[in-house]
């Protein structure tokens, strides 16, 4: 069962790394968000990591991907913030 305080937190922290990752020209500081939310991603509920990923097991973990893959789980976590 996916929890409201699951997604709350989720939310929260991803919106605030795609932010910065958004707006930064420096290399290093996406590498490092990249990492961190790598490592969020290997600890968070894995039924809401398994919903925003579609089954993708490179979802936030895929240097290729990556935005578009955060941008993709902020819309849909706030999108679920709106199901509770």
């Amino acid at each position: 069962m996916i929890t409201k305080d699951s997604v709350e937190t989720a939310y929260c922290f991803f919106h605030q790394k795609h932010r910065i990752y958004q707006h930064s020209t420096l290399d290093w500081q996406k590498d490092d968000i990249e990492f961190a939310i790598g490592e969020y991603t290997d600890c968070m509920s894995a039924e809401l990591y398994e919903k925003l990923s579609a089954g993708r097991h490179d979802f936030l973990r895929n240097h290729k991907t990556f935005f578009d893959d955060l941008s993709a789980a902020v819309n849909d976590l706030e999108d679920l913030l709106n199901c509770f």
